[in-house]
């Protein structure tokens, strides 16, 4: 009994150092978490295989919520069972949250935020080569047949069209399952369970509660059903907390999602910074954990059936086409990002040095991110 006990211990401790540290470097938006994550786990650490990990970043792909947060409460999961989900889960959110809650502090106190945008001038190149080869390792296993190739081409296409990413994944899963069907010669995989998320807005609206407990309310019924970008999550905060409640202004609420986009960790923690300016600390708890808890549900709740699924053939022909179509969304992401990185030839010239660095010295992405950081504010301090 004692050596099992002590090998969960040792995974859990592993996976506590690991997202605590991926929760305070990892900077540029879910896209970029999860190349990350794919290099420490898939490529560093062999936890996962490139399929499995394929299959786990589909399954977050089809439920509400942060998308990397629920990769990592994913990883955790498969790692060390319900408490490596906890671990994984909380040692991600926790850094990010008290940064957001530090700088919210600051802000209350002098009306303004501090200067962020030297050390991202130079971490955005950076993050630019860190998702660009996980993009080329997870294609490499996702990619396995000339209508999976035509089908991420045809997916990103629609993306920059303005398609929405859920038709998206929903018909590259549908158009898998039927070519499965009709060409058995195709491999198959199982669909990940989106869980319906609306019995968190029953609840919410079952009774009136003082100002913290709305509060909390609001940001777990905007965690139940928010598919999508930080765009997306400031089309709901704005609805919500501008024009119904009255709480925040528009420029309070710009500066809040500045603050989760320009901090590392999940976009998310956007809720920290507004929890706080709205009522202080036990204000920004509630808030954090109001957005995240559904996270956490709806990966314990569909997590472990992700195995079964890839086992039925037509089942996996549709996890199949959703991974190639989310490899193909997190490009465009990529492309998107790349346009607003690379502004000028230091930061074209840091992006070349962060790619020969990843790919030929394999220097850690989180030494990279450091690096790009120190490059940003050096160059900004020369003028």
């Amino acid at each position: 009994m004692n050596a099992p006990i002590s090998a969960r211990g040792a995974e859990l401790r592993e996976l506590a150092v690991l997202f605590l540290r991926l929760g305070t470097t990892a900077f540029g938006g879910p896209a970029a978490h999860i190349a990350m994550f794919e290099e420490e786990v898939v490529r560093r650490r062999k936890w996962l295989s490139h399929e499995e990990f394929l299959d786990l970043l589909s399954a977050t792909n089809l439920i509400p919520g942060p998308n990397s947060t629920e990769m990592a409460i994913h990883i955790g999961h498969r790692r060390a069972g319900w408490m490596g989900l906890i671990v994984a889960g909380a040692c991600f959110i926790l850094p990010a949250a008290f940064i957001v809650g530090g700088l919210a502090w600051v802000y209350v106190r002098h009306g303004q935020l501090p200067e962020a945008a030297a050390a991202l001038y130079g971490v955005k190149p950076v993050i630019l080569g860190v998702v660009a080869q996980a993009l080329w390792n997870l294609g490499k296993a996702a990619i396995k047949s000339w209508p999976l190739g035509l089908l991420a081409v045809v997916t990103a296409a629609c993306s920059f069209l303005g398609v929405h990413e859920l038709l998206l994944l929903a018909g590259a899963g549908a158009v898998m399952a039927v070519a499965r069907r009709a060409a058995p010669a195709l491999r198959g995989g199982g669909p990940a369970v989106s869980v319906a998320p609306w019995g968190w807005a029953v609840v919410a609206a079952a009774f009136e509660p003082t100002q913290l407990g709305k509060l909390f309310l609001v940001f777990l019924k905007i965690g139940s059903v928010l598919y999508g970008s930080g765009y997306v999550l400031l089309a709901f905060l704005r609805a919500d907390l501008v024009e119904r409640l009255g709480w925040l202004t528009e420029g309070q609420l710009l500066d809040a999602v500045a603050v989760g986009q320009v901090t590392p960790g999940p976009v998310f923690t956007t809720a920290t910074f507004i929890g706080y300016v709205l009522g202080g600390w036990p204000g920004a708890v509630l808030a954090t954990v109001g957005i995240f808890l559904p996270a956490f549900v709806f990966v314990a709740l569909s997590g472990p059936l992700v195995p079964r699924l890839r086992r039925s053939p037509t089942a996996g022909a549709v996890l199949d086409g959703v991974n190639v179509a989310s490899l193909s969304l997190m490009a465009v992401v990529s492309w998107q990002l790349g346009s607003a990185a690379i502004v000028d030839v230091w930061t074209g010239a840091i992006a070349v040095i962060g790619c020969v660095a990843l790919l030929w010295a394999r220097v850690n992405a989180t030494w990279l991110v450091l690096g790009g950081a120190a490059a940003g504010l050096a160059i900004r301090a020369l003028g």
